[in-house]
């Protein structure tokens, strides 16, 4: 396991990647990856990062840990690589922005879209062992994921937080909700989606406040896979 990204988190981050905590963890992940089944692949591990430069960041949308079955995880919260069955929450998601914003529902699961447009889409845990969800729990993601967040908190442009259920919430708690804007309710999971997550409308909200700081709103509309493959 190696830290390689090649944008300006490097820098961001360079601190807390060369601290103990972190340089245990790359080492300790690199024998289970040769003795177990690890997910996302190596590659895929910090492209959340990847595919959303911290200068460009716009909206942080915070998940738990990765999806735990076969080819689900890479490296997004919510998302799954093209042709994995879209799980239940992102297909509540995809109501909810339907519902929010009139977009047509996506026929597959993958977010890069958004990522590619400033939505950090964060995991609290970026590993886990196949099958056994919570697996990677308090090895030591946490307190790397909170160093991101903290270094969102602090950057001058205000960000928008999308925090859905208690664990988000928990996760981003010591954000400065005074220069941030903040957008919590239930998480969109068949458990909780009907608690509060639908008709909460966190797209458009979102949208509503880059639009307030002068900044490119997000497209949520997700392109169908056939006009991707064109």
């Amino acid at each position: 396991m190696h830290w390689n990204i090649d944008n300006d988190w490097s820098t961001v981050l360079a601190e807390e990647t060369h601290k103990p905590y972190f340089t245990s963890l790359m080492s300790r992940l690199a024998e289970q990856y040769e003795h177990d089944a690890i997910y996302p692949e190596p590659s895929d591990v910090f492209n959340a990062l990847r595919f959303t430069p911290y200068a460009d960041t716009k909206v942080v949308i915070i998940g738990q840990d990765p999806y735990h079955g076969p080819g689900q995880a890479h490296g997004l919260s919510f998302s799954v690589r093209h042709g994995v069955k879209t799980p239940p929450s992102l297909q509540n998601m995809y109501k909810e922005l339907q519902e929010d914003l009139g977009c047509t529902i996506p026929d597959h699961g993958c977010l890069e879209a958004w990522a590619k447009q400033g939505v950090l889409m964060l995991n609290n845990v970026l590993t886990v062992r196949a099958g056994e969800p919570a697996s990677h729990k308090g090895i030591g993601w946490e307190i790397f994921t909170d160093a991101v967040i903290a270094a969102l908190n602090a950057r001058e442009l205000p960000v928008v937080f999308i925090l859905w259920g208690k664990h988000a919430q928990e996760k981003a708690a010591a954000i400065d909700a005074d220069r941030h804007h903040v957008i919590a309710s239930a998480h969109p999971s068949p458990f909780a989606a009907r608690k509060g997550f639908f008709g909460s409308r966190p797209f458009s909200r979102a949208n509503d406040y880059l639009r307030e700081l002068g900044v490119q709103e997000i497209d949520w509309e997700i392109p169908a896979l056939a006009k991707m493959t064109v």
